[in-house]
């Protein structure tokens, strides 16, 4: 299986790159192909740029090579594992923008030409996992709903079909977590990413 974790953190020592490279371990274990996308590593440009959206519902609308790059890697795909910080109750900036720019129609989803209604795209994708961590303890992100998680493990869900496994991942309060729970949580995500 191949697939592609994307990661959107800016900071190379964060925990969050740390949960990528046991994600990619844990499936590299399994036998699986992982592709590690660190998106502040390779300039990812979250703001759609006027003509991007001038062109979103012609007949081209991926205009950037690096997202070209990543329509590829998506289509090529058959999981999709993101990695990320909950910041501002939902998912960074980098990683919207990533979502926005490349599940474009004719990618994350098309127009139905008989009747117009909107149909999956993404019908390769057979695993959508979340792998995230939060300030706040769970209490506090279920209450105000887990933006991120839902926009995730629904909306993007709805681009797979009914058939795409979801798993989600979340390392709640990380900020008076200490080293062993921190050291856990990785090991739960490497071995959560070998049984994929």
């Amino acid at each position: 299986m191949r697939a592609a974790v994307i990661l959107a953190h800016p900071n190379e020592d964060s925990f969050s790159h740390e949960l990528a490279r046991r994600a990619v371990a844990g499936l590299t274990a399994a036998g699986h192909d992982a592709e590690l996308v660190d998106l502040a590593a390779i300039d990812f440009r979250a703001a759609m740029s006027p003509e991007e959206r001038a062109a979103y519902h012609g007949d081209q609308p991926v205009l950037d090579p690096l997202v070209h790059t990543q329509v590829d890697l998506v289509r090529s795909a058959e999981a999709l594992v993101f990695v990320y910080p909950t910041w501002w109750s939902g998912l960074p900036a980098l990683l919207k923008g990533w979502l926005e720019r490349v599940m474009v129609p004719g990618v994350g989803f098309r127009f139905d030409e008989r009747t117009g209604k909107i149909r999956p795209g993404l019908t390769n994708i057979r695993h959508l996992v979340g792998i995230s961590t939060y300030g706040s303890p769970k209490w506090y992100v279920k209450a105000i709903n887990d933006n991120g998680r839902r926009t995730l493990m629904r909306a993007l869900r709805l681009s797979c079909g009914f058939r795409t496994s979801r798993h989600w991942l979340g390392f709640y309060a990380i900020d008076s977590a200490d080293d062993h729970a921190r050291r856990e949580f990785a090991s739960r995500v490497e071995r959560a990413m070998a049984e994929l």
